[in-house]
């Protein structure tokens, strides 16, 4: 089955960042036999003086596949006990992806525009049924970690830290090969025009699709009759 696990707030402004501790997670839950990892998004919140943060208010969604929803949910929480810095304040959300409802979509898109509360979080947790904790802290990283799953689920938000394959890829490669060894969905330009699988893009040091249409996708641009991958900025 299809699950999505969110967090947030697992570190501190001397330690890595909740887009590593995420690929921490990921591996550890792979390695225990309790995951396939499907890909890993980061997901922009709103930044505002009311709002606790560490450095850019950015929440972390790992995809996967599991038959053992309940194991997974006990690990995931003992790795952040373990793993989240001192004076995080971290959360944790597991959802099944075809419970994840217009209440949790909506909580989330409200997350990147206006101020949320913790209260707001269990009960859309709650109504939906959706597992959410917090674990450290003040455990105000559940209002983050549940809107991971809802931004990631609804399909038009994130960047991609992660993919099968994605972090291998470096240089020039035609469009077949970017699908078949990054995982990508779709390579095109920003006037949604696909390459032909035969065109070579040079997708440089770090390529990071965005997920868009519920499709890791990477937009490109021609330069000087070559194409590139268009900077994130």
């Amino acid at each position: 089955m299809h699950y999505l696990i969110g967090i947030e707030d697992t570190d501190n402004l001397e330690s890595r960042g909740t887009g590593h501790r995420v690929r921490q997670l990921a591996d550890w839950l792979t390695e225990n036999q309790l995951v396939s990892p499907l890909g890993i998004t980061r997901h922009q919140l709103l930044v505002d003086p009311q709002i606790p943060y560490t450095s850019h208010n950015s929440s972390a969604c790992l995809s996967v596949e599991t038959n053992k929803p309940d194991d997974v949910w006990e690990a995931a929480q003992e790795f952040l006990l373990r793993e989240s810095a001192q004076g995080s304040d971290a959360g944790l959300a597991l959802a099944q992806w075809d419970v994840i409802d217009k209440c949790v979509l909506s909580f989330a898109s409200r997350a990147k525009l206006t101020v949320l509360t913790m209260f707001e979080a269990e009960q859309t947790a709650s109504q939906s049924g959706i597992r959410l904790v917090g674990l450290t802290g003040t455990h105000g990283g559940i209002i983050g970690a549940l809107s991971a799953v809802g931004l990631h689920r609804a399909g038009n938000d994130g960047r991609f830290l992660w993919l099968p394959g994605l972090r291998d890829l470096k240089g020039k490669y035609p469009v077949s090969e970017i699908y078949a060894r990054g995982h990508v969905d779709r390579v095109c330009t920003l006037s949604h025009v696909d390459l032909h699988t035969k065109t070579i893009v040079d997708v440089g040091e770090w390529v990071r699709p965005i997920l868009r249409e519920g499709k890791a996708t990477l937009y490109v641009e021609e330069i000087n009759h070559e194409w590139h991958i268009i900077p994130k900025e």
